[in-house]
């Protein structure tokens, strides 16, 4: 008996009159709860997630909700009765209910209402433009906007009465035909179709019969659940996964790309299904033109893999087909690229941002960030593009939204370029917009304006903004405490030091928190920033680092500074010549002077006379640097060669420490005499030996005899691209060092990398300019 005269059948019966007006009447019931409070009670179950959101590159006037990607999770176990009600829970509230005090749920609570009354606006553009460009497209993506609405709520539930009353007679024809009705209903009544349990007992039935589904029934079922929204943690998708990875083998390409695009659609992670198509793809690479080209990169960027034996055709194809690429797929491509990390060659990378220039004027704000996106990845210095953006970002920027405008500042940040018409845009529109930012966003640009020296002066309204929306997003770093650390980190760089969020991330829970993630290595942020309050704010009352973490971090940076920096030929080269300039290997120690800074420098002494003074001996050079700097920054280093010499006594022997032989180098003037071995005794020396001198409340007002120099050699990456800027980090440290008594000689790498080939004699000369040059410019100073 087939399925319609069964139900026919059935019909016939008086209870089926009931069952209908009962269905009506549940309808109605069920239609009026959803206005009066079920819709707000799905509002209030949505997770506080930072996910990935393009909506978030456009400013458009409305705003309107998608069932693509929901957050509701509803689970489905094949184990229960068919009548049993399925779960649908908040994975934050179950998570947050076990680990944090009630008094911080209700924080979370009011963060959760406040996160629902501001609403991200829709965009006019999005990830899968691309796909209306060419016709081919159709056969490979599924287009949501063709979804149509044409079920009413009381039909849609006849239907899943029908389902309950045929139950297992049904056919796959069936099922599939009764499936496509109700995903016409239209999307405010899309939930009370989802919770009805009927229709999770016929989700139930399908997945017995799945194996007996043709391949076009299996991708039909699939758009249905699409445009039912079906959570991405649905039980039955991933029998679906399965049934799909055991059919891959017979599936063409197009069906291979449609089936992983409506997974894309659906939310869902499918990593099995994408292995089994990226064989094929290789089996098949012959098979690919554009269109088939771009939603592979496409799909291989939503799934974040790609298989290394791809990577090579693709650019090849990619190459091949570049010209004809229209603006929207060249984003796409630059997206998908970026996200998948697929490093592609330089030349290559550097064509297709020629092809993107030559049509950015049609390129939208979305893929002009994806763009900036893959130059960012790929550290692609193209001027021609960045030149563009000078005029192009000022232009568009009062219509981009958050994140499109974060992108923008943060590629110009990672490839140094330094452009005010970007950077002065985009803080102007910030305080248009902060409101949508999230704590990623705010912490990534306030780094980005941070490190390329944009100061508070210049944008009066910029830094407080955003300093305020880090204040307003403090719940979220409890997920991700790294954001507050790269938002102190950039408003360090800018001078400013907002005392009660210093506080939060250096107070014991947080740092508890911080260094136990598992993903990330948050000790060197932390490090940074204590050492940072210890000099910028010595009055505060911010708390520190314990002593047993601060040496913890200082050997692994000095472990690594000694097989990385200290080892470089430059470093190596200043550090040998200053020997022979200044006398011997005590009067010249390579070390990270504030440990904190990541970075070395090489340390030279004199008094003021210009004497050398020894810093230390070869055999204390060799240990690790010292914690006490914040206590020891006045004074002498007090060695035992240094004690010989001011005693006229003999130096306790010591076989591993020779005295160092001195070098002397003729004086370019009289008034520039090399310095002698011996020191004076001065009465800062004396006070130093004795204890008995007082220390400044302030490092900076204290006026010791001995000048302490920090020799930097400089790299071009720790300056603004093609300028003579510092970038924020090293402009930290160099005032940090002021701070710490300090006087800094940089020997800059278009002075001294030139002089590495040239003769010692030059480069005796070149240093004893430097040296003297610093020391009298600073007794004049005094």
């Amino acid at each position: 008996m087939s399925a319609t005269v069964l139900f026919h059948h059935v019909a016939k019966c008086r209870l089926y009159a009931h069952v209908k007006c009962v269905s009506i009447f549940r309808a109605q019931h069920l239609s009026s709860k959803l206005e009066n409070g079920e819709k707000k009670k799905e509002e209030e179950e949505t997770e506080i997630t930072l996910v990935y959101k393009p909506t978030a590159y456009y400013q458009t006037p409305t705003a309107q909700s998608s069932t693509t990607g929901c957050l509701e999770t509803e689970g489905l176990s094949y184990s229960l009765p068919l009548n049993t009600t399925f779960h649908q829970c908040n994975p934050f509230h179950i998570s947050s209910s076990r680990r944090l005090s009630s008094t911080k749920n209700m924080l979370i609570n009011r963060a959760e209402s406040v996160k629902r009354a501001t609403k991200e606006p829709r965009v006019s553009g999005d990830p899968r433009a691309f796909q209306r460009c060419r016709p081919e497209y159709r056969n490979m993506a599924h287009d949501i906007s063709q979804r149509s609405s044409t079920l009413d709520l009381n039909e849609a539930l006849l239907v899943l009465e029908k389902v309950t009353v045929l139950k297992s007679n049904m056919e796959p024809s069936d099922a599939t035909s009764f499936l496509c009705k109700l995903s016409q209903i239209p999307h405010e009544h899309i939930t009370v179709v989802r919770r009805d349990t009927r229709f999770n007992a016929f989700l139930l039935y399908r997945a017995k019969i799945l194996p007996n589904f043709t391949l076009p029934q299996l991708l039909d079922a699939m758009r249905t659940f699409v445009n039912l929204g079906l959570p991405q943690s649905h039980s039955i998708l991933g029998l679906f996964e399965t049934e799909f990875c055991q059919r891959a083998s017979e599936m063409e390409l197009h069906q291979l790309l449609l089936t992983a695009d409506l997974w894309r659609c659906l939310g869902r992670s499918v990593p099995r299904y994408l292995e089994r198509l990226f064989d094929n793809v290789i089996r098949n690479f012959s098979q690919l033109g554009l269109p088939e080209l771009v939603q592979l990169l496409y799909i291989i960027g939503e799934g974040r893999r790609c298989p290394d034996t791809l990577v090579q055709p693709v650019e090849s194809l990619l190459m091949r087909h570049l010209e004809q690429l229209k603006p929207e797929e060249l984003g796409a491509i630059c997206l998908g690229l970026f996200k998948s990390q697929i490093t592609l060659s330089e030349r290559a990378t550097r064509r297709l941002v020629d092809r993107s220039l030559a049509v950015v004027k049609d390129m939208s704000d979305f893929g002009i960030a994806n763009v900036m996106k893959l130059m960012r990845f790929s550290y692609l210095d193209h001027l021609p593009w960045l030149e563009a953006m000078g005029s192009e970002v000022p232009r568009r920027a009062p219509r981009m939204e958050v994140q499109g405008l974060m992108h923008v500042v943060l590629a110009c940040s990672a490839l140094h370029y330094r452009d005010e018409r970007i950077l002065l845009a985009v803080a102007e529109q910030l305080p248009n917009v902060v409101s949508r930012c999230r704590s990623k966003d705010a912490a990534k640009m306030l780094w980005a304006f941070g490190n390329l020296r944009v100061l508070p002066n210049q944008c009066p309204k910029l830094y407080p903004c955003l300093i305020e929306m880090l204040r307003e997003r403090q719940l979220e770093f409890q997920r991700f405490p790294e954001h507050l650390l790269t938002g102190l980190l950039g408003l360090a760089f800018a001078g400013l030091f907002p005392q009660d969020l210093l506080s939060l991330a250096l107070s014991a829970e947080f740092v508890n928190k911080a260094c136990n993630s598992q993903e990330l290595e948050l000790k060197k942020d932390l490090f940074t920033l204590d050492g940072t309050v210890g000099l910028e704010l010595p009055e505060s009352t911010v708390p520190r680092l314990g002593h047993a973490m601060r040496e913890e971090v200082t050997r692994q940076l000095w472990d690594f500074a000694q097989s990385d920096i200290c080892q470089k030929p430059e470093v190596l080269e200043a550090e040998a010549m200053l020997r022979k300039l200044l006398g011997g290997e005590m009067f010249v120690r390579k070390h990270m002077i504030l440990p904190h800074l990541r970075s070395i420098d090489l340390e030279v002494h004199s008094d003021q006379n210009y004497q050398p003074v020894p810093v230390s001996s070869g055999a204390c050079r060799q240990n690790l640097p010292s914690q006490n700097w914040e206590q020891t920054l006045s004074g002498v280093s007090i060695t035992d060669d240094l004690v010989a010499q001011l005693t006229n006594s003999q130096k306790p022997s010591n076989k591993f420490v020779q005295k160092p032989a001195v070098h002397k180098v003729e004086p370019v003037h009289v008034r520039e005499s090399i310095f002698s071995v011996g020191v004076d005794l001065t009465d800062n020396l004396l006070m130093a030996l004795t204890k008995s001198g007082k220390r400044s409340s302030r490092l900076h007002d204290s006026k010791p005899s001995i000048q302490r120099l920090a020799v930097q050699v400089t790299n071009r990456n720790q300056y603004c691209y093609r300028t003579q800027q510092l970038l924020g980090f090293h402009a930290l440290k160099r005032r940090q060092l002021a701070l710490a008594g300090y006087r800094v000689v940089e020997l800059p790498h278009w002075e001294w990398f030139p002089l590495l080939r040239r003769s010692h004699a030059e480069k005796l000369a070149y240093l004893h300019c430097k040296i003297f040059s610093s020391m009298d410019s600073k007794k004049q100073t005094d």
